[in-house]
């Protein structure tokens, strides 16, 4: 086999507790009744899956056989070599560290069961069969097999293994250290279709992260894309990995056509899939470590809330059980800690077939065989390698046309409360701090998309321009012209003498320009809107968005303060597209104006311009890039991931370049903003503590009223140790 190799944890490589896994779906090209040639097409799928790096493969119902077979079923000749050609895969597999399902027909005493025989290092860990068999339309299932019994036929020997469950509702867990969450489940087709799939069984009684199934799923016009909805649907009601291997050439024609399409689907999301009648084999990175944190966010997922029955669990290993015993004896001989970082593959590869360590490393040259440490780590941590990147935006739509669907939505969301708010209040004004930047403007879109929902005139929206010391004539330009574009109330009230009285009032030199310069001039701003809105009977729109609240990048009881919200859910990163999406449908000069904000770097312009009248102060390069953070954002709070699968995730994401200019991030880079991150993040949190009311657009949130409740002065010792562990 080709292993999937580890790299330094400076690329990006995964770690065992990283959660990943790769799994395929395949679909073998077969003969209906040529046992041995459908044996050695399975074959072929193991090994091409091995190749692939796949840790877990299904492939189709009664696939050594045939679906087709019908009353061949019957015949004792059919079973028997089954059997055999079972045992031999099993033999041929003992060293391939994939756990693989092939479905085949299964003869006890007086009945004949449609299982899932499910296969690993050569160990037959057990016969999952079908539950619910149709007998409708084309499918006449009945006539050859029995549904599984409710308590399960027992353990039967086969295939010249031991005594092996057969029966339904079985999940197989893996027992190898740092894969705990790697818990698999079988369905065979028509299981997935009823009202109570076997699923839901093994989900939630038994934990299972994965499901498999093995089926034979004839093809009709419009079929494919109800298969694709069941599949994905059953993947976010169960928060899990649902990989759904179909039959297709080979199998008889006389009155039905398979069309071989496999799909894999991670909570609901398709990730995989091939095309119909390609008999292709799909591969995709499933992240468990993500599905299980969804299932603890989720109150109702509580297995004793469920009357779901009983399932049965069996513990596997992917080296095998003695290959297992060997490496573990192995590992304690070596004095090798099971959750030491990956070891150096280099080093592992140039041991020998033994897999003796190099000579000069003394205390690992007497490690046994057949399987030594070094091997057995190696092995381990390569089930859960990954190749699959994480979006670089992940908090904007993909390209495309839903992407202006979803700004649509976006946009309407952001509009649907501010309009409910200037209702409730009977408010028919509203003010905002329109500095020329990303989110005043989009505040702006935002209000005047509300206004023209109640009716109101654009005239009641009173847009400010506040010029300070670090205000450039290219924003207050933009910020003048596009409130004439909109039709609303446009002023100018300069604030620098209001700021010098207060510096000499505080005793404050003005030629020094530290934080009290800064925050003098956002706080006087604030002032000025307050007052504002008192005198038109209006209330301030607050302009700061996600990203901002997320860092503390808010002068308190400045631009943190207002009485509305409305970028409060949306993040920098979103901001840019919604203010470009605005652009494409107003057209015309108001466009041009978007765009030109848009290329403006992003600033709160406090500090004096430069010689030439340029931006002097760029918020990303205090504060880091907001792509990185934004990406940091999501991962954190959504699915609650640690530093270091972070630091991993972004090393992949982020190590080339992306169109539009969008740069690569060194490693060391990447290491630094997070560390920022994060420290700024558990520092600023009294900012969150006490916002302004605004609407949730997405999956992620700040508000303390909300998803996001926080002690002000939690520690964050605890994770910049762990970001310090990887430098």
């Amino acid at each position: 086999m080709d292993e999937t190799r580890l790299t330094d944890a400076g690329t990006g490589a995964a770690h065992a507790n990283d959660g990943f896994l790769r799994i395929a779906a395949a679909t073998p090209k077969i003969r209906v009744g040529d046992v041995a040639g459908n044996a050695a097409a399975v074959l072929e799928c193991v090994d091409a899956a091995t190749r692939a790096g796949a840790r877990v493969l299904v492939l189709p119902e009664l696939c050594l056989t045939g679906y087709t077979c019908g009353d061949l079923f019957h015949d004792r000749a059919l079973l028997r070599s089954c059997e055999a050609a079972l045992k031999g895969l099993l033999e041929d597999t003992a060293d391939t560290p994939l756990l693989f399902c092939v479905g085949l027909p299964v003869a006890h005493r007086e009945s004949l069961y449609n299982c899932v025989a499910v296969c690993c290092a050569g160990e037959l860990l057990g016969l999952t069969v079908k539950s619910h068999l149709p007998n409708y339309g084309e499918f006449y299932e009945q006539r050859w097999f029995a549904p599984a019994p409710m308590n399960g036929v027992g353990f039967v020997p086969f295939a010249g293994r031991g005594a092996v469950p057969l029966m339904a509702d079985v999940v197989y867990a893996c027992s190898d250290p740092g894969l705990e969450n790697v818990r698999i489940g079988v369905e065979v087709c028509e299981d997935l279709w009823v009202p109570n799939p076997p699923s839901v069984g093994m989900a939630l009684n038994d934990g299972a992260t994965v499901i498999l199934n093995a089926s034979a799923s004839s093809e009709v016009v419009g079929k494919s894309g109800y298969r694709r909805s069941l599949v994905c649907g059953q993947s976010a009601r169960l928060y899990c990995a649902y990989a759904y291997a179909n039959a297709g050439e080979g199998e008889s024609t006389t009155d039905l056509v398979f069309s071989g399409e496999n799909l894999i689907a991670e909570n609901g999301a398709l990730v995989a899939r091939t095309p119909l009648f390609s008999c292709d084999m799909a591969v995709a990175d499933v992240d468990l470590e993500k599905l299980v944190a969804e299932r603890r966010r989720s109150n109702t997922w509580r297995a004793g809330e469920w009357n779901v029955g009983h399932s049965f669990t069996v513990n596997f290993s992917f080296m095998g059980a003695a290959q297992a015993a060997s490496a573990e004896n192995a590992l304690g001989a070596c004095g090798v800690d099971w959750d030491a970082a990956p070891v150096d593959v280099d080093a592992a590869a140039s041991a020998g077939d033994e897999g003796e360590a190099p000579a000069a490393d003394d205390s690992h040259a007497a490690c046994p065989a057949p399987l030594t440490a070094k091997r057995a780590e190696l092995l381990l941590n390569s089930a859960l390698d990954v190749l699959r990147p994480a979006p670089r935006a992940p908090f904007v739509p993909a390209e495309g046309e839903s992407r202006a669907e979803r700004c649509e939505e976006i946009l309407h969301l952001q509009a649907a409360g501010l309009k409910t708010r200037l209702a409730h209040t009977f408010t028919t004004h509203a003010v905002i701090g329109l500095s020329g930047g990303l989110d005043s403007t989009l505040a702006l879109l935002v209000t005047v998309r509300a206004f023209d929902a109640l009716g109101l005139p654009r005239t009641g929206i009173h847009a400010v321009s506040m010029p300070g010391f670090g205000t450039t004539s290219r924003t207050k330009s933009n910020a003048e012209r596009l409130a004439e574009q909109l039709g609303v109330d446009f002023r100018t009230i300069a604030i620098g003498e209001a700021v010098r009285a207060h510096f000499a009032d505080i005793g404050h030199d003005p030629e020094v320009a530290d934080v009290t310069y800064e925050n003098a001039q956002a706080r006087e701003r604030t002032q000025v809107l307050m007052d504002l809105a008192n005198e038109v009977g209006g209330f301030v729109i607050g302009t700061g968005d996600l990203s901002e609240l997320a860092l503390g990048w808010a002068t308190y009881n400045a631009d943190h303060m207002s009485m509305y919200g409305v970028n409060a859910g949306v993040p920098k990163t979103l901001v840019r597209h919604l203010v470009a999406h605005e652009a494409d449908e107003l057209g015309g000069e108001a466009a041009d104006i978007l765009r030109d904000v848009l290329a403006t770097p992003v600033s709160p312009e406090l500090l004096p311009p430069t010689g030439d009248g340029e931006i002097a102060q760029r918020t990303e390069d205090l504060v880091g890039p907001y792509e990185l953070h934004d990406f940091f954002l999501y991962h954190m709070m959504r699915f609650g991931f640690a530093p270091g699968k972070i630091y991993r995730m972004a090393c992949r994401t982020f190590a080339e370049p992306a169109g539009e200019g969008a740069p690569a991030y060194e490693p060391a880079t990447i290491l630094y903003w997070l560390r920022t991150f994060y420290r700024r993040f558990f520092a600023q949190q009294f900012k969150r503590s006490c916002l302004p009311d605004g609407p949730k657009v997405g999956s992620v949130s700040v508000s303390p009223r909300g998803d996001w409740r926080m002690p002000s002065d939690a520690s964050a010792a605890l994770w910049l140790e762990e970001i310090d562990g990887l430098a």
